[in-house]
């Protein structure tokens, strides 16, 4: 008897491909939002570069925190508390642990590991479904959506739809972009394969096999002696792709790296003149998919470019941010040294710097939405917003615009009516958007607010971290309170919290550089404090919070009120906190 192939078939309002971090931070802020999601990864874990497949750092607007109190919350800053009180050993299976266990959590999604998408239905310049392939349970999963959004980096649903689409460096006349080549062409940047290193009590030798390239000199790799002193991560030079097919040309060009990654190890271990310091170092890890910079970049309403990103990119329609350098690899990778090129030239960028909403879904296919280095950007402005951090910001403004989109019945073009709805949705939960405040609901700004010490204001003024000079938050210490009262018993349905969890400190796991990331939670993070309400003229606790590891913070309350009050009772060893909002609704 032949078995039929086995298909599934999911019926939802928004289907996103591709789980590294953009698409994760679009699912999860979709499905809070309401909407029934399915994440369709073609990996057996979660993260993209950042998963142990690859353990890429994640850097964003604060550049590994060289800018203070510029990284992105929201989604993201969730997700690395969570790795920073679980995980103080950094290892990146338990960051794949903790992708995993948040996406489970949600009940509106449906996660597809394994499953690769190859095929999608269009009609009209919309798209129908999705179609991909699970290797693990030989399954065919036909997923129907409102609303699809490739986060997937290589962008597969442009072949897939007719999504119009950019490949290579613009011309630097089409953009009026200094930086950009006199001419468009098809480069990229590369691909990059990495490793771990691990030292131990004794001397380790390492044979390279036959294959691996030879490298006798300093001189024969990218930034001589100096670059590749630090030994326990491997090193992004180690990059090839640009001057191929970013694409079709991956396993080629990961046997190449691999050729290249162990000639770099040997040079270290066998011919380095320094390699005395590397003697009892022996290999641990080698990366086996490489971590891509650039392919495909999808075509939005507009396409983000240098000059925007140097004009601050200050659009009405700003929902994302970014603030990396304009970190242009030369295409020629690992051999620019034979050219002698620099590998990459860091062109500077204002920190932060705005994204607009029209980045973030196609010109043509109506119902297709993208977040990620395939967002729609310039090849320049992409050696910028490619980085992960900017990606989370963008995935997390587009998983709420196609909630909102799905709620109203409208395609993601219509949202741009709705800019300020979806502008407050992700300040609501704690995104980052510069130059807009939060705006407060009546209930909060007409209460009477009053502390045991200090100025209480900052915390309603809808500017949720520091910014500039003004630190806008309530400095306080343990035992200190602030508190809500009203003129008469007043309903409370919610309150809101937005805690200090050291904008100003490195929490982006990493191992490519010395240890100067925190292993645990910030020690200014409110870890004990307790929410009391006013009732008969009388404080009674409504719910004590102990263990805490978040910085947004929401409890329902219910029921009629005289006053409501934090009370900070321990933090994680700083002997002052703050407090960036405080609100009820």
């Amino acid at each position: 008897m032949r078995e039929q192939l086995r298909q599934i078939i999911h019926d939802v309002d928004f289907c996103v491909i591709g789980g590294g971090m953009a698409g994760i931070c679009a699912a999860i802020s979709a499905a809070r939002s309401g909407s029934k999601v399915v994440l369709m990864h073609d990996r057996p874990v979660l993260g993209g570069n950042s998963s142990s497949e690859c353990r890429v750092h994640i850097c964003g607007a604060d550049r590994h925190n060289r800018i203070k109190n510029m990284r992105e919350t929201g989604i993201l800053e969730e997700l690395q508390l969570e790795n920073l009180s679980r995980n103080p050993n950094r290892v990146y299976s338990i960051w794949d642990l903790v992708l995993f266990e948040k996406v489970k959590a949600e009940s509106n999604i449906t996660l597809l590991l394994n499953c690769s998408c190859f095929n999608a239905e269009i009609e009209d310049n919309l798209i129908i479904s999705v179609s991909g392939w699970q290797t693990t349970t030989q399954t065919l999963h036909k997923v129907k959506a409102k609303i699809f959004a490739d986060c997937s980096g290589d962008g597969i649903l442009a072949p897939l739809t007719g999504a119009l689409f950019r490949m290579g460096r613009e011309a630097k006349s089409e953009f009026n972009e200094s930086h950009a080549p006199d001419f468009a062409d098809n480069r990229t940047m590369g691909m990059s394969c990495l490793f771990m290193a691990r030292e131990y009590d004794s001397p380790q030798k390492f044979q390279p096999p036959s294959y691996a390239y030879r490298f006798d000199s300093c001189d024969d790799l990218p930034y001589g002696r100096k670059g590749h002193q630090w030994i326990e991560m491997g090193y992004w030079w180690i990059e090839l792709g640009g001057e191929y097919h970013s694409i079709y040309d991956t396993e080629k060009l990961r046997d190449e790296l691999i050729k290249i990654v162990l000639g770099v190890w040997d040079h270290i271990k066998n011919r380095c003149p320094d390699r005395k310091k590397a003697e009892n170092w022996a290999l641990e890890w080698l990366q086996f998919l490489p971590a891509k910079r650039e392919s495909r970049r999808f075509i939005g309403e507009h396409i983000l470019t240098q000059n925007d990103i140097e004009s601050e990119g200050k659009f009405p329609d700003i929902v994302a941010y970014g603030g990396w350098p304009m970190d242009d690899h030369h295409p020629a990778g690992f051999y620019s040294v034979k050219l002698k090129v620099p590998s990459t030239i860091f062109h500077p960028t204002p920190s932060p710097y705005g994204i607009p909403y029209r980045c973030l879904f196609s010109k043509n296919i109506k119902n297709l939405m993208f977040a990620g280095r395939n967002a729609s950007c310039t090849h320049i402005a992409m050696s910028s917003t490619r980085v992960m951090g900017t990606a989370c910001s963008m995935g997390q403004a587009a998983g709420t615009a196609a909630a909102i989109a799905i709620k109203k019945g409208i395609l993601p073009s219509g949202v741009l009516d709705h800019i300020d709805l979806l502008q407050q949705t992700l300040l609501y939960d704690d995104a980052y958007i510069p130059w807009v405040k939060q705006k407060l609901p009546e209930i909060t700004l007409n209460a009477n607010l009053i502390a045991s010490i200090g100025n209480p204001e900052p915390v309603r003024d809808g500017i949720n971290r520091p910014v500039g000079d003004d630190s806008h938050c309530w400095k306080c210490k343990v035992g200190d309170w602030i508190a809500y009262s009203f003129s008469h018993e007043t309903y409370i349905n919610k309150l809101t919290l937005i805690v200090d969890s050291g904008l100003d400190k490195l929490i982006a796991m990493s191992h490519h550089q010395k240890d100067d990331q925190l292993t645990h939670l910030p020690d200014t993070m409110p870890k004990k404090f307790k929410i009391e309400i006013k009732q008969n003229g009388r404080w009674k606790i409504l719910c004590n919070v102990d263990n805490n590891n978040q910085r947004l913070f929401r409890c329902q309350v219910n029921q009629n009120v005289e006053g409501i009050r934090f009370v900070l009772e321990e933090t994680y060893g700083a002997k002052e906190s703050c407090l960036y909002s405080f609100y009820c609704e």
